[in-house]
């Protein structure tokens, strides 16, 4: 059958406007759409600072003895708090605890002795049996033996000390990642063996603006964008002291799981200005046309109504708009790009 060319070409525009000649008779099945709703929420307008993700626990670990290395931890070995990371050649170091053990023993004997002969003549002193000269003399060889016995067995305290710091023991949990000494290598007093660096207490550092001080507290959350995805932080602390050449203060944010590493390069969100309460849309919503911005409203029969609006701050998965909706309208999230105003539509999800 020929169709006039009339026909044809109001057929035509009316493919070209989205609609075809069914839609218009009717016939065309109801585009799927799904919706959220408008809402009054506070919202700030937010900056992204450069990050890096750093250990709150880390350390250059010395030798606190002089000798030669037994054994130093292999790089990459998970240590808990305590354990020992290297040892030291300590056999000079126990001969001098076995030296001054004994001596210590030694001066315990002798003011044993000196105990026993002061109560002998104090006996003899109440008979009127002994000189008062003979116990005086006793009693002061026992302070002197006192006294020698608390030098010697301050002597054995740092003897012993001494040979605890021949083992260097981990002051934290966490995993070496550097070691500057191997076995069998010579290492001084304060010489650096290895680096130790916790990989469970992790943080975002980043370097923040002055204006932050106000706008950041402890414990608020911030968003964290990575190349895997992004999460929520919480400030851990804001430096009050800033840099003297950048005038920027340093911002610590706790960052949640394991799915970090030490040096990895992030985004952190924060405030750029005071949170205020607005109407705001999901950015799904937001239409942008040559004309300006607009959302699709669904009303209660299920027609599409194009709204136009102005886009404020956006904070996450919201944007805040000026415009003619009010909390609780619904508006189109996905499968707005191809309706039109006054098309009735399918919402997904929707149970009626």
């Amino acid at each position: 059958m020929l169709v006039p060319p009339v026909i044809r070409r109001c057929s035509l525009a009316l493919l070209l406007a989205g609609l075809s000649p069914l839609a218009l008779a009717g016939g065309y099945p109801a585009p799927p759409v799904r919706v959220a709703e408008a809402q009054r929420v506070t919202l700030a307008p937010q900056q992204w600072l450069a990050a890096t993700v750093v250990s709150r626990h880390e350390a250059s670990l010395a030798a606190e003895a002089s000798g030669r290395l037994l054994s130093v931890a292999e790089t990459g070995t998970r240590v808990k708090t305590g354990q020992v990371l290297a040892r030291m050649d300590d056999t000079f170091a126990k001969l001098k605890v076995d030296e001054l053990s004994a001596a210590v023993a030694r001066e315990e004997a002798s003011l044993q002795f000196l105990q026993g002969e002061m109560r002998r003549l104090s006996r003899l002193a109440k008979q009127n049996n002994t000189a008062q000269t003979q116990l005086d003399e006793v009693a002061s060889r026992q302070q002197v033996a006192t006294n020698e016995l608390n030098i010697a067995r301050t002597r054995l305290a740092e003897a012993q000390e001494q040979l605890r710091r021949h083992q260097l023991r981990a002051p934290f949990a966490g995993v070496v990642v550097e070691r500057f000494r191997r076995d069998g290598e010579w290492a001084g007093t304060g010489d650096t063996l290895l680096r130790l660096l916790d990989t469970a207490a992790l943080e975002a550092q980043a370097s923040a603006p002055l204006s932050a001080r106000h706008l950041l507290r402890p414990g608020d959350r911030v968003i964290v964008a990575a190349e895997q995805g992004s999460a929520s932080g919480r400030v851990r602390i804001l430096v009050p002291a800033a840099d003297a050449r950048s005038h920027r203060l340093d911002l610590r944010v706790t960052l949640a799981g394991d799915d970090w590493s030490v040096g990895q390069a992030l985004r952190v969100a924060i405030p750029r200005a005071p949170a205020r309460e607005v109407l705001a849309v999901p950015r799904d919503a937001l239409l942008l046309r040559s004309r300006g911005a607009a959302v699709f409203r669904i009303d209660g029969e299920n027609r599409a109504e194009r709204v136009m609006v102005t886009p404020g701050v956006a904070s996450g998965d919201l944007i805040a708009v000026d415009g003619e909706l009010r909390p609780g309208d619904r508006v189109v999230v996905r499968g707005g790009e191809r309706l039109h105003p006054g098309m009735t539509v399918q919402i997904l999800g929707d149970g009626k």
